[in-house]
């Protein structure tokens, strides 16, 4: 089984002024699709057909690397929307309900991704009983197991030139 650079869900020029239709373009065509290349290259070699995230959760070293950036940016394209989009009523509530507001869900999202050290991923989880902000090291995401990734944002140093 081959690992396939998923389009993106909208134009590449879609998220501006916040993020730039070349930094995505750039994200997306050539930092994505490297992972996805290197993926499909060492699972070639292994005779490896197994799902993406069947390899997250068996393998480690730069395998797991490849496949779990590959999974983590087609979550952040998905999680990302155009400029002026609102979160639903219910999300609405949630986020008021764990950060006090909408306002202050970003400031603490930004907070995270800003102190987090080396490269990594600031997410917004549901973690089963509440709404969590929590950062991973490198390629690593959340724990699938123990919590829901709702929203991504990438905070590796190439994220965004």
């Amino acid at each position: 089984m081959s690992i396939e650079l998923t389009p993106l869900p909208y134009k590449a020029s879609l998220l501006e002024p916040f993020i730039s239709e070349r930094t995505v373009q750039l994200h997306h065509g050539g930092h994505q699709a490297a992972y996805v290349k290197n993926l499909n290259s060492m699972m070639e070699l292994d005779g490896d057909t197994r799902s993406l995230e069947e390899v997250i959760q068996d393998s480690t070293g730069a395998t797991f690397n490849n496949a779990a950036q590959v999974w983590n940016h087609e979550f952040l394209w998905n999680s990302l929307t155009p400029p002026g989009t609102s979160p639903s009523i219910e999300l609405q509530e949630e986020l008021n309900r764990a950060f006090g507001s909408t306002d202050g869900f970003v400031s603490q999202l930004i907070q995270a991704g800003a102190t987090h050290f080396g490269s990594g991923w600031a997410w917004l989880v549901h973690d089963g009983s509440k709404l969590q902000i929590t950062t991973t090291a490198n390629a690593e995401l959340p724990s699938l197991t123990t919590s829901q990734p709702l929203l991504t944002i990438d905070v590796w140093e190439h994220a965004y030139y």
